[in-house]
């Protein structure tokens, strides 16, 4: 190999080498650079799924006589008083029924009653998402499946019990992952 053919080489592999650095910090700077990765610790206050078999559910309990105060003081001013409906969803429509002619109720159509629980402690009250106690959840909770006439006043809801209140619609949804539950 020839003395000129082995320096173009060189000098071609130093301006290859040179722009492909140059490309590396140009992108560098183009980036915002903004944020990092989630830890689990970060993660861990968001991950509150519940499970329809009870998996997810905290310690806690509660039953209808305590849920009722608070839903009168947060979540009446939407959902109306004792849930007949208001700027929100009505939560009740009567005895429990298997057909959607009186809307999508906790009764008529909700298939899990851990689902309450899970959308209760995730989204309410709308204006303070994740804003009740756990106690405060399981309270109104059991309120809720009160006044749909699923479970009794007095009956206390826990990690235990709720996943066992059998929910009128449980049979109408087709479970895309049944392993899971």
């Amino acid at each position: 190999m020839s003395t000129l053919r082995i320096t173009a080489t060189a000098i071609a592999m130093a301006l290859g080498l040179s722009v492909g650095v140059f490309a590396a910090e140009s992108q560098n700077t183009l980036r915002p650079n903004l944020g990092q990765a989630i830890t689990p610790g970060d993660l861990a206050p968001w991950d509150i799924s519940v499970m329809p078999d009870g998996t997810g559910l905290p310690p806690g309990s509660g039953t209808a006589v305590q849920g009722a105060p608070i839903f009168q003081a947060k979540c009446a001013a939407c959902h109306g008083e004792n849930g007949k409906g208001g700027e929100a969803a009505m939560v009740t429509a009567g005895p429990p029924r298997a057909t959607l002619d009186g809307g999508k109720t906790i009764a008529n159509f909700w298939p899990y009653a851990t689902t309450i629980f899970d959308f209760v402690r995730r989204a309410m009250p709308a204006n303070a998402p994740k804003s009740l106690t756990d106690q405060e959840v399981y309270a109104l909770t059991a309120y809720l499946l009160s006044l749909n006439k699923l479970i009794g006043e007095t009956d206390t809801i826990d990690a235990k019990t709720l996943p066992a209140v059998k929910m009128p619609n449980v049979n109408n949804f087709i479970i895309r992952f049944p392993e899971r539950i």
